[in-house]
């Protein structure tokens, strides 16, 4: 631990205390090709991080808002569903996938999303039981 504390908190101030980085804007302009060369690692270390956190931030943009809903009822605030027991004969499949073309019941549209997105989402399966 000793290793890196000493790099944090003497190796990196040292080495940015002794970067030729002029005080005034005319300054950069008297700086040499040594001294150019010298700021050239932080530089490449400042930009690689920015392009990265840019790639990182740009791909959750693009993986969407986060909704899951795709576009089923949208026009109102919640979607909800009542199904009757005694409508159900034998068993229904429900969709949890929001991808079902016939919501609320399940079309087999979670298994293409799965292979798609390694995800692992099933219907839910409601039996009804006769009464003995």
């Amino acid at each position: 631990m000793y290793f890196v504390s000493n790099i944090i908190k003497v190796t990196i101030p040292n080495y940015l205390a002794g970067l030729p980085i002029p005080d005034t804007i005319g300054g950069w302009f008297h700086l040499g090709v040594k001294d150019w060369l010298a700021l050239l690692p932080p530089t490449l270390a400042v930009g690689g991080i920015s392009y990265y956190s840019y790639k990182t931030i740009k791909k959750a943009r693009e993986a969407g808002t986060g909704q899951i809903n795709p576009g089923i009822r949208k026009d109102i605030k919640k979607v909800v569903d009542f199904i009757d027991i005694e409508d159900i004969t034998e068993k229904a499949s429900l969709c949890r996938c929001w991808k079902s073309k016939n919501w609320p019941y399940c079309d087999g549209a979670h298994g293409p999303h799965n292979r798609e997105t390694g995800d692992n989402t099933g219907p839910i399966v409601v039996r009804h039981k006769e009464k003995k």
